[in-house]
């Protein structure tokens, strides 16, 4: 015998010019482009939004900080925002730790 068996075998089952190698490799690009699509698509959307709200805060909108505290703006400034978290208790916070911003219309009342 001059070739050994699995030789011969591996040699058998190649496509020919390469395509084995493409199509081995198109199930992972699949994945990846669902994966955009499902997953990072959605997050930077939401990133843009929390962004723009965050750069359109204005006086009297409920906010939300990072760390949970949840309050009243009073005063915006270029990079922070006065929030009143409760009566005559205000806190300076930074601009970029709003997870999220409620405008009052939008804010419904617990038990009314």
């Amino acid at each position: 015998m001059l070739i050994s068996p699995a030789y011969a075998q591996a040699a058998a089952g190649a496509a020919p010019g390469g395509l084995a190698s493409i199509v081995s490799f198109l199930p992972l690009v699949l994945v990846f482009i669902v994966f955009y699509f499902l997953m990072i698509r959605p997050q930077q959307k939401r990133v843009r939004m929390l962004q723009t709200a965050v750069a359109a805060v204005k006086k009297n909108d409920n906010v939300v900080t990072a760390g949970g505290i949840v309050g009243k703006v009073t005063r915006v400034e270029d990079s922070h925002v006065e929030v009143e978290i409760a009566p005559n208790v205000r806190i300076r916070v930074v601009k970029a730790t709003l997870a999220e911003v409620l405008t009052p219309a939008s804010a419904k009342p617990a038990n009314d």
